[in-house]
């Protein structure tokens, strides 16, 4: 039965003791004069910031998601052997082999080596493919883990895999569960935010449950920046409300929902749309601001490449990462390409014209990102994070132009910044680059890796959902130390 809606005299007595005791509540926090509260009781504030398990050597996270399906190795995992190899069949070099575990069986061909030169970049010598010109002179300030691998070899539970570490829509994303175990750094802005191909190429597979919050309150959900148009929806409020009387509606709004809670105590999603509401108001001045480059002197935004066309709109959304996570946002992912094959970096097809395609639209942005950040002083705690959902075989996809197939046994990723010691290599890819061969790290293990740099015990990070306590890492996981500075 729907309880009967409060009568004047019940709102002013709920509302003046219950939103007193909020206020100041909120403001003792915010001067630092009470303790967080502690993680899973947020009925204050589900965005406060919570304290991290151990000293983090990161604050906050840039996901470059190199969308499709990058091939190692053709970009950082340098294969000499697969000159050797080239033209041979696969069979030759696996006596073992059965499967190319790719999509098209009808066009597996022969091994077949890089369209791409390598050459040593670095004081470390890092072999870097040709089509990374920018991106090569960073190779110092890099870990690179050359013995991924995953669970699927097809895009969408590959993405929901390297997301939210299972293979599964319906569960919540790193970024989520990032911003749950430590909440935001800013008032006026989300914690989590995800931006998208401005090209008309899509989204990825998948869609928003790649950044959804699962059975985590809906709260430490991404918000999507559009990428055309009004970047959020209602951002800019209706010319006949003006700033006093949309303050009312929310404190009407506010006192109606408080009042539910105390007599619903259970509800724990109320707190979360309460904050929402607030966060939404505060967003209508702050989020234009952040997101404006214009404001950016000449010679920054020339640095990330904003006036070059092939390159210009992946180099807005660098710029823009670095201002959010300058403004205190926790997470932002940025997904390079679209839904698939040559909107992305899904080379089934001409792998030379692809990756040369799509590795032109994000070197200088991303060089030009890192470089930002190092000089700004926001590198040694931001960690920035190149990765894809699964690598792509080493042998050829016929067709006019040969292209590769997915490969879920092996691929590469890169983090720098954050506590990451730079110009090292961890694991090892077999001769040609098919399986992970040394050191193998699963999904879990990059994931716990990148909470151990954000202070976060992976073990200790759960929420109890239908009488379990789930984790990024589900029931696996392991901190890479090697790459950890």
């Amino acid at each position: 039965m729907t309880p009967p809606l409060p009568n004047r005299r019940e709102m002013l007595r709920h509302a003046g003791c219950g939103f007193g005791l909020l206020a100041l509540a909120g403001m003792l926090h915010e001067e630092g004069l009470v303790e967080a509260a502690p993680l899973g009781d947020r009925a204050l504030n589900p965005f406060a910031a919570q304290p991290a398990h151990f000293p983090a050597k990161a604050k906050r996270v840039i996901w470059i998601f190199i969308n499709g399906g990058p091939s190692h190795v053709d970009t950082w995992d340098y294969k000499p052997g697969l000159e050797k190899w080239n033209g041979k069949s696969i069979r030759e070099f696996d006596a073992e082999f059965k499967d190319t575990t790719g999509f098209f069986k009808n066009q597996v061909g022969a091994l077949m080596k890089s369209p791409f030169a390598f050459t040593p970049r670095g004081e470390s010598g890092k072999m870097v493919s040709e089509i990374f010109p920018r991106l090569g002179q960073h190779v110092d300030r890099m870990a690179f883990i050359h013995s991924g691998y995953t669970e699927s070899n097809n895009h969408s539970p590959a993405l929901f895999m390297m997301n939210c570490g299972l293979p599964r829509m319906g569960y919540p994303c790193v970024g989520s569960w990032v911003n749950y175990g430590l909440g935001s750094e800013s008032r006026d802005l989300p914690g989590f935010v995800v931006m998208s191909d401005p090209k008309g190429r899509g989204l990825p597979k998948g869609h928003a449950a790649n950044w959804s919050a699962g059975f985590l309150p809906g709260v430490y959900q991404g918000t999507h920046l559009r990428p055309t148009g009004d970047p959020i929806d209602n951002l800019q409020r209706p010319e006949k409300l003006t700033d006093e009387l949309q303050r009312s509606q929310l404190d009407l709004l506010k006192q109606l929902n408080e009042t539910h809670r105390e007599q619903f105590a259970a509800d724990g999603e109320l707190a979360a749309r309460i904050e929402s509401f607030e966060l939404a108001y505060r967003m209508q001045s702050a989020a234009p601001e952040a997101i404006d480059i214009d404001a950016e002197p000449a010679y920054i935004q020339k640095l990330y490449g904003i006036d070059v066309p092939e390159c210009g709109h992946f180099a807005r959304q660098c710029l823009v990462a670095r201002r959010l996570v300058e403004r205190g946002v926790r997470f932002v992912q940025i997904y390079s390409g679209g839904m698939e094959n040559q909107r992305s970096w899904d080379g089934h097809i001409d792998i030379d014209g692809n990756h040369r395609q799509f590795a032109g639209e994000t070197d200088q942005p991303v060089a030009a990102l890192l470089t930002d950040l190092a000089e700004r002083g926001l590198l040694e705690d931001t960690l920035v994070i190149w990765c894809g959902e699964f690598g792509r075989l080493p042998i050829a996809q016929t067709g006019e132009k040969p292209g590769r197939d997915h490969n879920p046994h092996c691929f590469t990723a890169w983090l720098a910044g954050g506590g990451v010691k730079g110009g090292v290599s961890y694991g090892e890819s077999d001769e040609v680059g098919y399986k992970a061969a040394v050191d193998r790290v699963h999904i879990n293990d990059l994931h716990a890796t990148i909470l151990h740099l954000l202070g976060i015990e992976h073990e200790r990070l759960t929420f109890k959902y239908n009488g379990r306590n789930f984790r990024l890492t589900d029931v696996g996981g392991r901190v890479i130390e090697p790459i950890l500075a």
